[in-house]
């Protein structure tokens, strides 16, 4: 049995939850970092020496990285059906995980922390400003991309999908004006309602 180490708050973790159930694989996850703390004392820190979260063990293999933990278990628990063997087809949700990462999970985060989690010292009212304006340029990018696609990096689910989705599930259920953006609509709900993504995906966001 898998074990996740992290709180389900955390949008990194919401990704190694999603992608363990996606994959089928029976996992314990066990609350660390956050209010439940845990993660700068010695034995976790053994096991990720940054004291962040997520952290997978899967027997003997101990992972860090929240996208790193996704590619591990789709690789081995989901070839042929999230995880792409062609190179080409793997690039493209490769890129999207990692435009995640890069682009639009640090554009929201100032937001979230002001507006949802009330951390007025890491976001006052001009990095909330800020990081609006930020996100929906991200969100548009995401819009055209989903016009005639049904999902991110092809015809069929996958690793790339439930590692954006987190990160349109929190703005869209923040308290924050909505753009409608249709194809971006459309592939979120698509997205959330899939049997894996429920216990991963919790209400409200905090």
């Amino acid at each position: 049995m898998l074990t996740i180490w992290g709180r389900i708050s955390s949008i990194n973790v919401q990704k190694a939850v999603w992608a363990a159930g996606e994959v089928g694989q029976v996992f314990e996850r066990i609350d660390v970092g956050g209010a439940f703390g845990g993660n700068r004392e010695p034995a976790y820190l053994a096991k990720n020496p940054n004291g962040q979260i997520p952290t997978l063990e899967d027997g003997e293999v101990c992972i860090w990285e929240s996208n790193s933990i996704v590619r591990y278990l789709a690789a081995r628990y989901g070839a042929g059906w999230i995880w792409e063997e062609d190179p080409a087809l793997r690039a493209e949700a490769d890129r999207w995980m990692d435009w995640m990462i890069a682009e639009l999970q640090p554009a929201l985060t100032p937001a979230f922390w002001g507006l949802v989690r009330k951390d007025t010292v890491r976001a006052g009212p001009a990095e909330i400003e800020a990081s609006i304006a930020r996100t929906e340029g991200k969100l548009d990018i995401l819009e055209a991309h989903l016009t005639g696609r049904a999902y991110l990096a092809g015809d069929r689910f996958g690793m790339a999908d439930l590692t954006v989705a987190p990160g349109a599930h929190r703005w869209l259920n923040m308290p924050v004006k909505q753009v409608v953006r249709p194809n971006l609509r459309r592939w979120y709900e698509a997205c959330a309602a899939r049997p894996a993504a429920i216990p991963a995906l919790p209400l409200p966001v905090v």
